[in-house]
């Protein structure tokens, strides 16, 4: 693999975690962004170390393959993890969410083929695996279970239908050319942010911080930390062995595991603990990202994630 690697949506939360442990490691780096001139998606990308000489910025929009084509160019990596990731309601889901996702990726992977790319890893999601409520009760959710379509367009969830048809169409298109790509699931991803702007998964902390009686059972299969996220990325890049879907969790847990841990750890905090189970299908799994781990992940402990995303949150006035 040479020295240059392109980071689609390098500005989020997970992407400039990416960008930071790539330039550590001595890449040089194609950081798209959707807006060059918004300091929100630059500056902070701007003053890492190593950036002065190794990081070059690209506005690129999914939809326009000559943008993605331009970022590309020269890289023999492509880490893709620009996605609309709109979780709550919005007017036009195909258009704003479903689209941008399915076409995006194809964009991305026509553009790096063309470009002389040897893999991309692209991030997909634990929504493309869960929810799947017609899985045997007694087998433990991983890299062979898919999302529930049907489920999902009863239940008007928008984005689990973006991330299982943008990863499908992603295998769709390795399949028909024989281009080397990788998927990497990631569940909640918290932790310290880089970028100045909250990420969902973080907004969702805050939310239970302050006595958020939501339950999220159909977004919620585990947690890891943003860092090793990004991690999973970077080796799933480097290893030749990386081969298929990569589940990406510290553990498979409950939600209302999750918001125990959180009680526990922040009693002063308005933290609802539920009464009941909203996931009583999901099997519980320390090693759910086997694969992850064979591939030299040593994922964050749970307590810990949490303790450096509330921290990160207080430093930055969100609780």
């Amino acid at each position: 693999m040479s020295t240059v690697v392109c980071v689609t949506g390098a500005s989020g939360a997970i992407g400039s975690w990416v960008v930071l442990l790539l330039l550590q490691r001595g890449y040089t780096v194609h950081a798209t962004v959707q807006d060059i001139k918004d300091e929100n998606e630059t500056k902070h990308l701007e003053e890492m170390e190593g950036a002065k000489s190794r990081l070059r910025l690209f506005e690129m929009d999914l939809l326009d393959i000559d943008s993605i084509a331009a970022a590309v160019k020269g890289c023999s990596g492509v880490i893709h993890l620009a996605c609309p990731n709109i979780i709550g309601q919005v007017k036009d889901p195909e258009k704003q969410i479903v689209e941008p996702a399915v076409k995006g990726t194809v964009n991305v992977l026509k553009a790096a083929k063309e470009a002389g790319v040897e893999r991309v890893v692209a991030t997909s999601s634990i929504s493309a695996i869960t929810p799947s409520p017609n899985w045997p009760a007694d087998k433990i959710k991983g890299e062979d279970c898919w999302t529930d379509l049907d489920y999902c367009k009863e239940k008007g969830l928008h984005y689990p239908i973006a991330k299982t048809l943008a990863e499908k169409a992603g295998w769709e298109f390795a399949k028909e050319t024989g281009f080397d790509v990788v998927m990497i699931n990631p569940g909640t991803a918290l932790g310290p942010l880089i970028p100045p702007r909250i990420n969902s998964s973080m907004a969702m902390l805050v939310g239970i911080l302050k006595g958020d009686k939501e339950t999220y059972e159909d977004f919620f299969m585990g947690m890891a930390h943003v860092k090793d996220v990004a991690m999973a990325h970077i080796l799933a890049l480097e290893n030749k062995k990386a081969a298929g879907r990569h589940l990406c969790v510290e553990a498979i847990r409950h939600w209302i595991d999750f918001v125990d841990i959180v009680a526990d750890l922040y009693p002063q905090y308005n933290v609802v603990r539920l009464e009941h189970d909203t996931q009583p299908g999901l099997l519980r799994a320390k090693n759910g990202a086997q694969k992850l781990m064979d591939l030299g992940l040593e994922f964050t402990p749970a307590e810990q994630i949490i303790k450096e995303a509330v921290e990160s949150l207080k430093s930055r006035g969100y609780v």
